[in-house]
């Protein structure tokens, strides 16, 4: 095999991240029956499929001429790859981006058995039919023109790394803001609830007010209903006003679950001098955990209140590109997210 120049293993690596795209987008849109701009990356490009083509290229130099070996070697490098970048991955942006889960012998879900193989075989395609002619249009092409090629190819390539992996941040910091909010609000609900009870209001009446995954239930099937009626007509103009509103909703229907249990407190505020065989300090004592609960309720308000549609409009474009992405300890949060963007 031809040893290259760093230009020419930067144009490979490019070359065969456009390849991952292409394949993985055409592959994923087919399974999806729609268009999916497949990747992490905004631009065409995969960069697991580069990297795993170059270190795949770089293992098997040694071993070229036997197919046994290139299968097994291209295995091996290509698998490691997979697996360290999964993991390095989830561990940063808490979000899986692949998984194999579901697949038998698979370790940890970042690689399997199955893929494994498949990157064995894919080696052998690689390196004895794939490779060789692209091997040669690349010698012909003049030393001159690589470097210069390579260098632009790199900076569009790593603006567009910096913008994506400020995106990925963002959907990390979006998971865990929805998912402390939802926290928060079933805190506040059994904390009021408690109060409800403790000032003898209708408990049963209360729960049935403030019981947020109702709330949030009520909400989802009113969007999946909407969603039905107008799949025929949807346009990708209006996709985004869509999505909008759909988050309007979500937003109104937590607004309604704080207002109920902002009320209930309240209600509770009014009853405590009313009732028997407390003492000062214990009405005191009373008082005080009331208001820190109505504080917290209001910050929690204007927080919800304050929230524009934009700040997840570069999460929800990563979940589209990636539709089997997992959060682990977002799960909630994630499935969420994804039912804005009309599929789940």
């Amino acid at each position: 095999m031809h040893i290259y120049t760093t230009g020419q293993w930067a144009l490979l690596f490019y070359f065969y991240c456009l390849c991952g795209w292409a394949w993985e987008s055409c592959y994923v849109s087919a399974r999806q029956r729609r268009w999916v701009n497949r990747g992490f990356l905004h631009g065409p490009l995969l960069p697991i499929y580069g990297s795993g083509a170059i270190i795949i290229l770089f293992a098997v130099i040694p071993v070229e001429n036997s197919l046994y070996l290139v299968w097994l070697f291209g295995m091996i490098a290509a698998t490691a790859l997979e697996y360290v970048t999964g993991a390095a991955m989830e561990r940063v942006f808490k979000v899986r981006y692949w998984d194999y889960s579901d697949q038998k012998f698979n370790l940890n879900g970042h690689i399997c058995l199955t893929s494994s193989i498949a990157w064995g075989f894919f080696s052998i395609l690689l390196v004895r039919f794939v490779h060789p002619p692209i091997g040669r249009l690349l010698a012909r092409v003049p030393a001159l023109v690589v470097d210069p090629a390579a260098l632009a190819l790199t900076a569009v390539f790593a603006a567009d790394v910096v913008c994506s992996v400020q995106a990925a941040l963002d959907l990390k910091d979006v998971l865990t803001r929805l998912t402390e909010e939802n926290e928060d609000l079933r805190r506040l609900a059994r904390r009021a609830e408690i109060a409800a009870a403790f000032a003898e209001d209708d408990l049963r009446r209360f729960r049935e007010r403030t019981e947020v995954e109702k709330i949030l239930l009520q909400s989802r099937v009113q969007e999946e209903l909407q969603g039905l009626r107008e799949a025929r007509t949807q346009r990708a103009e209006r996709r985004q006003a869509r999505w909008e509103e759909a988050l309007h909703r979500r937003t109104a229907a937590k607004l309604e679950a704080l207002k109920t249990i902002a009320e209930a407190l309240e209600t509770c505020r009014e009853h405590l001098d009313s009732l028997p065989g407390l003492t000062e300090e214990s009405l005191a004592e009373r008082r005080a955990d009331l208001e820190e609960a109505t504080g917290r309720l209001r910050r929690r308000e204007a927080v919800i209140r304050a929230r524009e549609p934009r700040s997840y409009r570069r999460s929800l474009r990563i979940l589209r590109g990636n539709p089997s992405a997992m959060a682990r300890d977002f799960g909630d949060a994630l499935e969420a997210l994804r039912e804005l963007t009309g599929r789940k």
